[in-house]
């Protein structure tokens, strides 16, 4: 319980924290709370949906597709790190005794997202300003409102499928936990390679944190700063590895949204039409950016040499490069799928488009995913390689039986 209890408590404060300097604690109707609710469910993988009322002779749209990375990498650190606790000192566990630890878990984890969907519900008015709009909406009785609220059932079931992941990642990665005995020689493949994307993935991470405080200091707006690092620091930093790697995404900014990320950003998105951001589009307004390369490449040698040393001497230099490789495809394809934005907001009256102004905007950020895919591994197969050579001279601990039979105590 103290886990689930934990994990929770850490996900709510840090959304309370990113919506409070976001500036939602000003939101009517005392919604603040159901505002938090709902980013911890889509932080989880849940569902929320936007709806929208304008009257008889109104209509309005409203879409949005986001995940608040921030929320759910903290969230997935603490569950996952209190999952493994019991199993500290454990060489071997059974397959029953793990899928045991875990439904406990999940038992408890499932109230918590049934009230988390239920409180993340709410409405609010639209404010149409004053003057001509204002008198159409007065007449048509159109004044427009928008809210959300959450589908419970696929709330639930994406919940627990999050929770599954998290916990079957943390046994893939954590160097200590214990592995039913079948699968022990196959760890020597698996757990080095995913070890090694999670310390690149947090890297990232500690890099973009790094960046935003030191830009904090130097130019102010810490109250956004804030707002980016506590609810979507990670949809930046992984969207730079990508960059860096040489992925392009496609994207839009129209109307009153704009990205949490650097001002050149939103210069090179906000256009007429989609547009494709990549390391050329960034380097044509900010030349710094070609950092971005040297930066990924750094980090990858270094998660690779670390890699391979933690892998038994054996291995040879081309196996860490198609280990790395495989590893990275998929750390990539898991940041294309989460890291995608999609938002909408749009306001008709009799039937006549969407409403210019501050009452229709889009948000478009999506992926060329296959692209991505193949430049991760492409990177990857280098690196694995060239980390595999410079830790040759290292010395390293063996094989899966060796360190068996220096750790096995009782079962």
């Amino acid at each position: 319980m103290r886990t689930v209890l934990t994990g929770l408590a850490v996900m709510v404060l840090t959304a309370a924290l990113g919506l409070w300097a976001a500036g939602a604690a000003d939101l009517p109707d005392d919604a603040f709370p159901r505002v938090v609710a709902a980013t911890v469910v889509t932080a989880v993988g849940g569902s929320v949906e936007l709806s929208g009322d304008a009257g008889v002779f109104a209509r309005t749209r409203a879409a949005l597709t986001v995940l608040p990375l921030s929320v759910t990498l903290a969230g997935a650190l603490v569950l996952g790190a209190g999952f493994l606790r019991p199993l500290r000192h454990r060489a071997v566990a059974s397959a029953g005794e793990l899928a045991g630890w875990a439904a406990r878990l999940a038992a408890l984890w499932l109230p918590a997202l049934i009230g988390l969907a239920f409180a993340a519900r709410q409405t609010f008015a639209v404010d149409v300003g004053s003057g001509t709009l204002s008198d159409l909406a007065d007449l048509f009785d159109a004044a427009p409102r928008i809210g959300f609220t959450t589908e419970v059932p696929l709330t639930v079931l994406f919940g627990l499928l999050w929770l599954a992941g998290v916990l079957l990642l943390a046994l893939l990665v954590a160097r200590g936990a214990p592995l039913p005995g079948r699968l022990l020689r196959r760890q020597e493949a698996v757990r080095p390679a995913a070890h090694a994307m999670v310390e690149l993935l947090l890297a990232c991470v500690v890099v973009a944190l790094v960046t935003a405080l030191i830009t904090a200091v130097a130019r102010g707006h810490g109250a956004t700063v804030w707002a980016l690092v506590l609810l979507g620091l990670p949809n930046l930093a992984w969207l730079a590895l990508t960059l860096g790697l040489g992925a392009t995404w496609d994207g839009r900014v129209d109307g009153p949204f704009a990205l949490p990320m650097p001002p050149v950003l939103d210069e090179i998105l906000r256009t007429p039409d989609v547009t494709a951001l990549d390391l050329g589009s960034l380097t044509a307004h900010d030349g710094r950016m070609w950092w971005l390369v040297v930066v990924d490449a750094v980090l990858l040698l270094a998660v690779a040499f670390r890699m391979a040393v933690r892998s038994p001497s054996r291995i040879r230099p081309w196996q860490h490069a198609l280990h790395l490789a495989v590893a990275l495809a998929l750390s990539v394809l898991t940041v294309c799928l989460t890291g995608r934005v999609s938002a909408h907001y749009g306001l008709s009256l009799l039937g006549i488009g969407d409403l210019g102004g501050d009452l229709t905007g889009e948000l478009l950020l999506r992926p060329r995913v296959w692209q991505a895919v193949g430049l991760g591994a492409l990177w990857g197969l280098v690196a694995g390689f060239l980390g595999g050579l410079l830790a040759r001279p290292v010395r390293r601990g063996g094989s899966v039986d060796g360190v068996m039979r220096r750790r096995r105590g009782p079962v």
